[in-house]
């Protein structure tokens, strides 16, 4: 569990450095740096893949898309989904939406907890229902303050729902579907990458950007990697509380980066950051009692070995 609880912080860490590494790529956009990002992640990823020996999920995925061509239509939508994602994931701290993406990341275990009530119909426990409420009251100050909530937060709360719910009904959420979705992305990737301006222009410019590009690449790939792998070491519900190491981080850098929180957000924040607590105490409580548990039953197989042996 140890090695598990390493690699999800790792990844966090990772993202985080991402979100801040954007701004060193200059005089690249957002669009175009998420356009290289993907571009030169395919082969990290496929490298990873075929070395860890799961080649073989790519290989499932293809099978199941030529008995069923249909099935493409599904993949485009995840991967334009996805795409959408780790493009406004570059986009928005170059761009003054730093904060509000964090925000959006704030909320997403909440949004996700509500869907899964509503489509999975999955029991919601008291404090989670009490943190869907702070969360509720955050969201609505930030309604009443500015009279809308920023697009930007919502495409994260909700487009990476949306997202997992359709590699759910696809059958896909796995490494392999994750490698289809990245390289359905590449036609776009290379127009943003290659075909919005003159790139070689920048090169030019900045002549370590080709360094620059290739850490991108190389941190990204890490990233999705550790993200992925603790993931099979890890309680799914000790795997989701660790998610809230990355928007912590993300509102730090956006600080960093010269955002600043208003006086009149505080009571946006405050409320959801109290609702991520209580989703932390909920799943510290029920982590608790899942460690108790096994050990309870440790000891009585214990027990009762020591008395066959007598």
């Amino acid at each position: 569990m140890f090695r598990g609880v390493a690699l999800s912080i790792t990844s966090s860490c990772l993202f985080a450095i991402l979100y801040y590494y954007a701004t060193l790529l200059s005089p690249l956009t957002g669009v175009e740096i998420f356009g290289w990002r993907m571009l030169l992640m395919l082969p990290c990823i496929t490298a990873f893949l075929i070395i860890s020996g799961a080649w073989c999920q790519v290989k499932t995925v293809w099978q199941r898309l030529r008995q069923r061509p249909r099935l493409l239509i599904g993949l485009c939508l995840s991967s334009a989904l996805l795409g959408t994602q780790q493009w406004l994931f570059m986009w928005a701290p170059l761009n003054g939406h730093g904060l509000d993406v964090s925000l959006g990341y704030f909320l997403l275990p909440l949004v996700m907890l509500l869907l899964g009530k509503v489509a999975y119909g999955d029991q919601l426990t008291p404090i989670q229902k009490i943190a869907a409420l702070c969360a509720g009251l955050g969201a609505l100050n930030e309604l009443y303050q500015v009279g809308k909530i920023s697009w930007s937060t919502l495409l994260v709360a909700f487009g990476f729902p949306l997202y997992f719910m359709l590699r759910r009904k696809l059958s896909t959420a796995s490494l392999g579907g994750l490698w289809f979705d990245i390289m359905l992305t590449l036609p776009v990737a290379a127009y943003f990458a290659m075909g919005v301006r003159s790139t070689p222009g920048a090169f030019t410019q900045v002549p370590n950007l080709y360094l620059l590009l290739a850490l991108l690449a190389i941190i990204s790939s890490a990233a999705f990697m550790s993200y992925t792998v603790a993931g099979k070491h890890l309680p799914f519900s000790l795997f989701g509380l660790l998610g809230y190491v990355e928007p912590i981080l993300m509102v730090a850098v956006a600080l960093i980066l010269g955002e600043r929180i208003n006086p009149e957000q505080w009571l946006t924040y405050v409320p959801i950051w109290t609702a991520v607590g209580l989703l932390v105490l909920d799943g510290g409580r029920y982590l608790w009692a899942a460690w108790f548990s096994a050990r309870e039953q440790h000891l009585a197989k214990a027990n009762v070995e020591l008395c066959n042996f007598d």
